[in-house]
């Protein structure tokens, strides 16, 4: 186990050869994993992809849960990946270390949080990159980089180990270049369920929300599995109300540190605490009740079925895009993927072939606990994606 010198600081903030080996073999044995750097690994610090916070705070002194199981499965950790600063973008950009390059389309943003997991898989340096997903951390680079990923089910997968943006909406989740490995994955971490989707949905109005060649893509993807439709209805306040809490979450977890850095965050970063430290307990009870009722609706919408919507409101941006680009195509993307976040339920997303050479994804989202059905139900489609949905007639 030696520690690699040269790396791509952009992806990888530490890694090995391997970084940590196989606790015993298993269903994972061959494979290799990229950990974003907010899970604990025994003998090293979390850093949060923020320069100096691992400084003074004791290494770890044993595996996050997650890490542990993988381990324990067969898999090895090649190294300790990069994520954009405490989680809190969705980019894949750095203030210090950089954006990785997207593999899949080198002129456009790689998404993040999950950034150097998700482009280590792209590249092919390992077989799964294990991250998390709070508003969309797992599917936004999974769609930007055409791989495959997994929000799980809200408070399924233990978090002991992992540090916290908004405890509300964070999720264990992970992304690889097939279904199959996604779902290998799934058979180590989750148990078995009880109950299974058995058809699938859509809401002609959340595919709207996404540029033209997305939504095309996704009506036609839905079409070619019959789904039928549902009128989720999202009201506006929604995505607002989302944002508030996460935010009141997010400073309480790291706002005295924040304050007591200055400098210390990339701007965009910087700007969305600057915004948690004005959220006041009454504004974020306030939202809090906005978002139970939400989540009642988002529930009742995939009782017994899956509902499928765009993985994300745009193609990646280009890497030269300006501050009010990236923050108008987040807020398009949020719109869509808070959705899964607010009801805590399993979200997969998967590749959907592309557009001008770029990718596109599509998402299904299930109801709680069903997180290895709608893996299946996601490799079953594989059919569908083959006769290029891009191209199929637009007919839902």
């Amino acid at each position: 186990m030696t520690v690699v010198a040269d790396v791509d600081t952009t992806v990888w903030r530490l890694a090995g050869t391997p970084l940590i080996e196989a606790t015993a073999p298993g269903p994972l044995t061959g494979h290799t994993v990229a950990v974003k750097d907010l899970y604990a690994l025994a003998g090293y610090t979390v850093g949060a992809g923020v320069p100096g916070y691992e400084l003074g705070r004791a290494a770890a002194r044993e595996h996050a849960a997650v890490p542990a199981r993988l381990l324990a499965a067969g898999a090895r950790i090649a190294g300790i990946a990069q994520t954009d600063e405490f989680a809190y973008s969705l980019t894949g950009s750095n203030g210090r270390f950089g954006m990785p390059v997207n593999p899949a389309a080198p002129d456009r943003i790689p998404g993040g949080s999950t950034s150097g997991p998700a482009v280590a898989v792209r590249r092919g340096e390992v077989s799964i990159g294990l991250g998390t997903d709070t508003a969309g951390s797992i599917r936004v680079p999974a769609a930007y980089q055409g791989l495959w990923g997994i929000r799980t089910t809200h408070g399924r997968v233990a978090t002991s180990g992992l540090l916290p943006l908004a405890q509300s909406f964070d999720a264990v989740g992970w992304l690889t270049r097939d279904g199959a490995t996604l779902a290998a994955v799934a058979d180590c971490v989750l148990a078995n369920e009880p109950v299974e989707p058995t058809g699938f949905v859509t809401d002609p109005a959340l595919c709207d929300h996404a540029d033209a060649p997305i939504a095309a893509a996704v009506r036609a993807y839905a079409s070619g599995l019959g789904a039928g439709r549902v009128d989720i209805a999202p009201d506006d306040s929604w995505a607002e109300a989302f944002r508030v809490v996460q935010a009141f979450e997010a400073w309480a977890n790291h706002g005295p540190w924040v304050a007591a850095h200055p400098g210390a965050l990339a701007p965009d970063v910087a700007e969305r605490f600057a915004f948690a430290a004005t959220v006041t307990p009454e504004r974020a009870a306030a939202a809090r009740a906005i978002l139970a009722d939400a989540s009642d609706r988002i529930r009742a919408a995939v009782t017994g079925r899956a509902l499928i919507l765009p993985a994300t409101a745009t193609q990646p941006p280009p890497r030269s895009a300006g501050p009010e680009v990236l923050a108008a195509a987040r807020s398009r993307t949020v719109a869509l993927t808070c959705l899964a976040a607010i009801a805590g339920l399993p979200a997969v997303a998967l590749p959907l072939g592309g557009h001008d050479g770029v990718p596109v994804g599509v998402c299904l989202v299930g109801a709680p606990g069903t997180d290895r059905s709608l893996i299946r139900l996601a490799l079953s489609s594989a059919a569908v994606l083959a006769e290029g949905p891009l191209h199929s007639e637009d007919r839902v």
